[in-house]
């Protein structure tokens, strides 16, 4: 074989070695198109399901904020039933709910406010996401419960700030919850059974208070039922200024002590003026959520109507002057530095006329008297005839004991509640605290108050929670004793001198919460309910059907 054929079969050899290296790297690079074009493709896909799931939850709130507007600007569910088609940016979203039936009555079983009785509402949400050119979608279903739970059910309930600071023990049965920040602090020991708080809870005075902590202890039950102190081994206080505020109270109490760090949001009650909870107690006139629009007997513009059974009003102002069950006095209150113009409800009178409301709704609102204060002052009080709720947007003045013989589910509901033993004289009460000393005296009554702010002009400490009912004696060594719920939701606007410790001495304060009111049947007529939305199930599906997009 000669060296030119040698070269030219070399040749060859090359040329499909080459070749076959061409293809191979033809064949790489179009794998590696097809990767790259499929890695994008999931990329894009992945990209776009996570994209319709933001969608779709956008949807769920959207239907969810739609029920929660309803109730809070009408106290009933809307009507029609939340749907929409909504776009969001690429991504478009579609929901609708669905109700499977009537309120019904039930016991709580989950959350914060389990074993609470309440009327509740169940919602079903179904919210659909997609991106655009509807490759990719999501449905997510989620069940909520809106729940009405009646006030009273709460030993205590709070609006505004609540401030709680004792000088003598205090014990607080029941359930605590306050919309705002909660400060605690004590003269001695505060015992507590579960607080919750749509704000922060601090050891300490609130702001405004020009008053240092007392340094006692504040003990809350844990899960167990057994009491643990606030106050921590080296003296400070465990409270939501801990950087660790959440764990460390979640392993001292469990779930019995909660604040808006834990979750826990405002109750908001479902009234038309969700702004302005004494729309309760203010006259009827454009508000439809005035007790004078459920009263059975009321005491307007100067004169006492009875409301008979084909909804007419019967004036019975000379009927009840006669008989004594309403009369006015004249006494002065310390606290606000004016003459007091009450007039008088005789309730044991009031049981006898014959005018007792059927439906136990009494309303009261009296005239102004410039320079003075004007208010309803209820006397002979101590055995009721039936279930009553007396509600007036002036100051409430109770004289000796209240319901405290054959008890009946009972409320007060007004701008102050002050309350009077049954040693109290009009004609000394212009004297020397000397000349006004107590004596036992015992009432059973939800209280729907106000108070005077903390801080606020002219005011420090406004007397917290144990001074909600306010007092004008010498309680000294003498016990109030008290069974009931007390909710605090708005300043007063009538009664508003600021509270002091000067005009009288503070009672043995026996109190406790009625557990009576966890049952239904025994709650005060027309109790107002506070409103709160809980998810009870939530369940995430790819959606394969885009009919909604589609065709709506």
């Amino acid at each position: 074989m000669n060296k030119r054929m040698l070269h030219e079969g070399e040749s060859g050899v090359v040329l499909i070695v080459c070749m076959i290296i061409l293809l191979m790297l033809s064949l790489i690079g179009i794998a590696s198109i097809t990767t790259s074009n499929s890695e994008m493709r999931v990329a894009g896909n992945e990209m776009n399901s996570t994209g319709a799931f933001y969608a779709a939850e956008a949807g769920l709130e959207k239907a969810t904020a739609e029920i929660v507007s309803s109730y809070e600007n009408t106290g009933a569910p809307p009507d029609p039933l939340p749907m929409a088609l909504e776009t969001m940016n690429n991504y478009k979203y579609f929901y609708y709910v669905t109700s499977p039936g009537p309120a019904v009555d039930k016991t709580l079983t989950y959350g914060s406010f389990d074993g609470l009785y309440a009327l509740v509402k169940t919602f079903e949400i179904v919210s659909q996401g997609a991106d655009n050119d509807l490759e990719a979608g999501i449905e997510i279903e989620m069940n909520i419960e809106d729940a009405l739970i009646p006030i009273y059910q709460f030993a205590v309930f709070y609006e505004k700030v609540l401030e709680i600071g004792p000088g003598p023990d205090m014990t607080i049965s029941g359930r605590v919850h306050g919309n705002s920040d909660v400060y605690l602090e004590a003269g001695s020991n505060l015992f507590m059974d579960q607080l919750t708080s749509g704000g922060n809870i601090y050891y300490g005075n609130a702001p405004g208070s020009a008053d240092s902590p007392d340094g006692g202890d504040i003990f809350i039950k844990d899960g167990n039922g057994n009491f643990q102190n606030m106050r921590n081994g080296d003296g400070t206080y465990l409270d939501a200024t801990d950087p660790d505020w959440v764990s460390g109270s979640v392993s001292r109490w469990g779930n019995t002590v909660e604040d808006i760090n834990h979750g826990i949001t405002d109750l908001y009650m479902p009234v038309a003026g969700v702004e302005n909870p004494t729309d309760l107690i203010d006259r009827a006139e454009g508000n439809p959520d005035s007790y004078e629009n459920f009263a059975g007997l009321k005491f307007v513009d100067g004169q006492a109507l009875y409301r008979q059974i084909d909804g007419t009003w019967l004036d019975v102002t000379g009927l009840l002057i006669g008989d004594g069950t309403i009369s006015y006095s004249t006494f002065y209150d310390e606290r606000e530095g004016q003459n007091v113009i009450a007039m008088d409800l005789d309730i044991g009178q009031l049981t006898t006329s014959g005018y007792f409301p059927s439906n136990g709704i009494i309303y009261s609102s009296q005239p102004e008297v410039v320079g003075n204060v004007a208010a309803i002052r209820l006397t002979n009080s101590s055995q009721l005839p039936s279930r009553m709720t007396v509600a007036t947007n002036n100051p409430l003045y109770t004289l000796g004991d209240f319901n405290s013989v054959n008890k009946r589910p009972a409320a007060l509901m007004a701008d102050a509640i002050t309350i009077l033993s049954s040693s109290w004289d009009d004609a000394s009460s212009g004297l020397g605290i000397g000349a006004r000393a107590a004596s036992a005296t015992t009432v059973y009554a939800a209280f729907v108050t106000g108070s005077t702010e903390t801080g606020s002009p002219g005011h420090g400490y406004n007397g917290g929670l144990e001074n909600l009912p306010r007092f004008l004696e010498n309680w000294n060594g003498i016990t109030f004793a008290w069974r009931g719920s007390a909710a605090n939701l708005w300043n007063s606007r009538q009664a508003i001198s600021p509270w002091a410790s000067t005009y009288y001495n503070p009672p043995i304060r026996d109190w406790g919460f009625d557990s009576d009111f966890l049952i239904a049947t025994n709650l005060p007529p027309g109790t107002p309910m506070i409103n709160v939305i809980m998810k009870t199930s939530w369940n995430q599906t790819v959606l394969t059907d885009f009919y909604h997009f589609l065709y709506n």
